[in-house]
């Protein structure tokens, strides 16, 4: 192939990338204004959940948030909904010892989503008989709710991937739920490591067959990445026709 076409297939090429990529842009603009209009409705607590027998029944679609005890859980669903007390805060790690069910979206019962708080793990303080029981609720949780639409894993963006979070991937892996890792506390991180801590995240996670193949880096602090996460969350109720 001579030069000159090279050149024009080359171009062809570029012309093609750039409008995909705008196409893109316009997408993930779209769901971000999508995603503050879901969280800025109404967001309530309805239910809590210690035992597998005592889950609500399944209605509209849930995304359930997990992640190590003390990793900012409760600070970032604050975040994500604009409240300042949706979810208790606490410096005591093990504090979520139950699943927390919240209605957004519309009044109990006509609510348009559900979001999930999920019981830290990692606890190395609880005991084993507690421990034992908060696998067991979020085990069975996870492998029988046809409602769970996503697991938004939250690690700690500090430090990454510890084998505390490795096993929980497992899990969902087992149950074949789709989850995606949210790093927080982005605000703490230099900036110099943010685009390595991403990377090595997404490698941790690249031959996992249930995890969604993008990271978001959050700072409940500051606000960074929430928008993100919010059009993440829209576009998942868009992609099951529920936006």
């Amino acid at each position: 192939m001579s030069d000159e076409k090279t050149g024009e297939l080359n171009e062809a090429e570029q012309a093609a990338a750039d409008k995909a990529a705008a196409r893109q842009a316009a997408n993930d603009a779209s769901m971000r204004e999508a995603g503050r209009l879901l969280f800025a409705g109404e967001c309530d607590f309805f239910w809590a959940a210690s035992k597998i027998d005592g889950l609500p029944p399944e209605a509209q679609p849930e995304i359930a948030f997990a992640g190590r005890s003390n990793v900012g859980k409760s600070s970032l669903l604050n975040a994500l909904t604009n409240r300042k007390t949706l979810a208790r805060t606490s410096n005591t790690p093990g504090r979520t010892q139950q699943l927390n069910f919240f209605a957004l979206g519309g009044p109990i019962g006509a609510e348009r989503m559900r979001l999930i708080d999920m019981p830290g793990y990692g606890y190395a303080a609880a005991s084993k008989e507690k421990i034992s029981s908060w696998t067991r609720l979020m085990e069975g949780y996870l492998r029988g709710r046809a409602t769970l639409a996503r697991v938004f894993v939250l690690v700690d963006g500090r430090h990454g991937l510890k084998d505390v979070d490795r096993e929980m991937f497992d899990l969902l892996d087992r149950a074949a739920v789709s989850y995606q890792v949210v790093l927080t506390k982005r605000d703490e991180v230099k900036i110099s490591e943010r685009e390595d801590r991403i990377a090595s995240t997404l490698e941790g996670l690249r031959k996992r067959p249930a995890a969604f193949p993008h990271v978001i880096f959050t700072s409940s602090k500051d606000g960074d990445g929430i928008p993100e996460l919010r059009g993440a969350v829209a576009q998942l109720m868009a992609n099951i026709g529920k936006l």
